[in-house]
C-alpha cells in the first residue's frame, strides 16, 4: 500500500482519516502491517472472490420452510393507521398521562430496574395482577401462576409452542380472532372452526369426543360478534373440556368494559382446577404501545412456559412492568377503568342511535352492551371494497367476512368506537350510508 501521507494527498483528506481507516482494515484482517516494510493486502484474497447471488433466479441456497413459503405469497401488511373506528384502539385522549408520567419518573430513579429481573415477570406486577384479577375478574390464581408476556399475541404463541406438535388439531371460533389463528398456524396446528353466533359459542355444537388439544375461545365477550356465553353454557364448556381432555385458551381481551352491571366473571374461575389458560393484556385497558400481556397458567405448566419464554425472547421490559405495578397498586388502574366504562357506554349508545336512524334497512347491528367495538351485518356488498372506500374517506373498520373461515362468510363491518368523538361518529355513519348505497347500486 502507498504511504499514508501519499494516500491522504491523493484523496485530499486528512492524514488522520487515512491512518484511522488503515488501522481499521488491519484490525479486520484485510491488511497486514509489516514493521520496516509497510502495509500490504492480506494474502488469500485472490482465492476467495464470492459470487454474487442472483435473486432473480433460483439461488443455490436452501428454500423457505412451508410456513415461510406461505408467508411469502401474502401481500405485505400495510402500515397500521389509527383512523376513527379502527378496532382495538382505546380512547388515548382520556388516558391519565400526567399520573402515568409521574409514576414512571419515580420508577426511573431505581437503578435495579435498568438490569435483568426474571423470565416470569416483575414480582410486584404479578402480585398486583393476581389481586386485581381475583377481585375484578374472579380468576382463581396467585402470583406464581402468572407469566408476563409481550402482549397477548406472544401469550397465544407460547401456548401453541408448549402445548402443540405440528399437525395437532385445534378448535377455533368461527368467526374469530385472526391473530390467534395466525399464531396457531405458525406452529403448524390443524385448525377446525366451530360456528359461533350472537350468543357466543354453544357447547351443544361440540363433539362428544374430541382429539383437539386446544380450543381458543373468547367466552365473556366474543370477538368480533360480541356475544356473551351464558353461565350454564360456560359451565357446560368446562365440563366438556375436562371430559375430552382439551385445554381452553381463554382470551379476556376487553371484558372489563361491560356497561350494565359488573363485568362477566372469567371462565377460568368458575370452578376449581379448570383446564383453562387465561390471557389478557394492557393494550386496551391502558395503551397499545405498552406491549405487555399476561398468562395465568395451571401450576403444572408454569415451568415449561418459563423455559419457552426464555428461548423465545427472554424478559419483558422491566421499567414498564414496574410502572404498571405501581399504577395498579395505587388504584389509578381501577379508577381509569371505571371512567372508561362510563365513557365507552356513552359512545356505544350514541353510535347505536346513529346506526338506528341513518342505517335503518341498510345494516343490522349485532349488539351486546360491552367492549370497544360494534359489528354491523351489511348484506349485498363486498365488505373488503367497502372498507377500502371507508379508509379513503378517513375512517377505519374491518370487513366482517375477514373473521370467518370457509365459504359462507356474511358481509358487514366491525367498527371500533372507543377512539372516536361525537363529530367523527356522525360524519363516519353518514359517509358509511353513502358508501353502502353506492356499493349496492354498482
Amino acid at each position: 500500500m502507498p504511504a499514508s501521507r501519499q494516500i491522504a494527498s491523493d484523496l485530499g483528506v486528512s492524514r488522520n482519516t487515512v491512518t484511522g481507516a488503515l488501522s481499521q482494515l488491519i484490525a479486520e484482517g484485510f491488511l497486514v502491517a509489516r514493521p520496516g516494510s509497510g502495509t500490504f493486502v492480506a494474502a488469500g484474497f485472490e482465492r476467495h472472490q464470492p459470487e454474487a447471488v442472483n435473486w432473480q433466479q433460483q439461488p443455490q441456497l436452501p428454500g423457505l420452510s412451508h410456513y415461510g413459503t406461505a408467508l411469502a405469497a401474502k401481500a405485505m401488511p400495510e402500515v397500521h393507521v389509527q383512523l376513527p373506528f379502527t378496532l382495538g384502539i382505546p380512547d388515548l385522549r382520556a388516558f391519565p398521562l400526567s399520573v402515568w408520567n409521574r409514576v414512571q419518573r419515580q420508577q426511573q430513579d431505581r437503578l435495579h430496574l435498568l438490569g435483568y429481573d426474571g423470565y416470569q415477570g416483575y414480582a410486584p406486577l404479578r402480585e398486583a395482577l393476581a389481586d386485581y384479577l381475583r377481585v375484578s375478574r374472579q380468576v382463581q390464581c396467585h402470583a406464581d401462576q402468572i407469566v408476563i408476556t409481550q402482549g397477548a399475541q406472544q401469550a397465544i404463541s407460547l401456548c401453541a409452542q408448549v402445548l402443540l406438535d405440528p399437525g395437532d388439531p385445534v378448535l377455533v371460533e368461527n368467526p374469530g380472532y385472526v391473530g390467534a389463528r395466525r399464531a396457531l398456524q405458525a406452529h403448524a396446528a390443524a385448525l377446525t372452526p366451530v360456528d359461533v353466533d350472537h350468543r357466543g359459542l354453544q357447547p351443544a355444537q361440540l363433539p362428544a369426543a374430541s382429539a383437539a388439544k386446544i380450543m381458543y375461545i373468547t367466552p365473556t365477550h366474543h370477538y368480533p360478534l360480541g356475544g356473551i356465553m351464558s353461565a350454564p353454557d360456560r359451565l357446560e364448556l368446562l365440563d366438556w373440556a375436562a371430559r375430552t381432555g382439551t385445554w381452553l385458551i381463554e382470551d379476556d381481551y376487553d371484558s372489563e368494559f361491560h356497561f350494565h352491571g359488573h363485568p362477566i366473571a372469567a371462565l377460568q374461575g368458575m370452578a376449581a382446577q379448570t383446564p383453562v389458560l387465561y390471557l389478557g393484556s394492557f393494550s386496551k385497558t391502558l395503551f397499545p404501545a405498552l406491549r405487555l400481556g399476561y398468562l395465568v397458567l395451571p401450576e403444572p405448566l408454569v415451568g415449561s412456559f418459563l423455559h419457552a419464554k426464555r428461548h423465545m425472547d427472554g424478559e419483558s421490559p422491566l421499567l414498564q412492568q414496574a410502572t404498571v405495578a405501581q399504577f395498579v397498586q395505587e388504584g389509578h388502574f381501577q379508577r381509569h377503568l371505571r371512567r372508561m366504562r362510563v365513557r365507552y357506554r356513552e359512545k356505544w349508545e350514541h353510535l347505536s342511535a346513529l346506526i338506528a336512524s341513518e342505517l335503518d334497512g341498510l345494516a343490522t347491528p349485532v349488539a351486546e352492551s360491552a367492549g370497544m367495538h360494534l359489528v354491523l351485518r351489511i348484506p349485498g356488498v363486498n365488505d373488503d371494497a367497502l372498507v377500502r372506500d371507508l379508509t379513503d374517506a378517513g375512517f377505519g373498520g374491518t370487513a366482517l367476512s375477514s373473521y370467518y373461515v370457509g365459504q359462507d362468510r356474511p358481509t358487514g363491518l366491525a367498527l371500533g368506537f372507543a377512539n372516536t368523538d361525537e363529530r367523527q361518529r356522525i360524519a363516519g355513519v353518514c359517509r358509511l350510508r353513502e358508501l353502502i348505497l353506492s356499493h349496492r347500486k354498482s
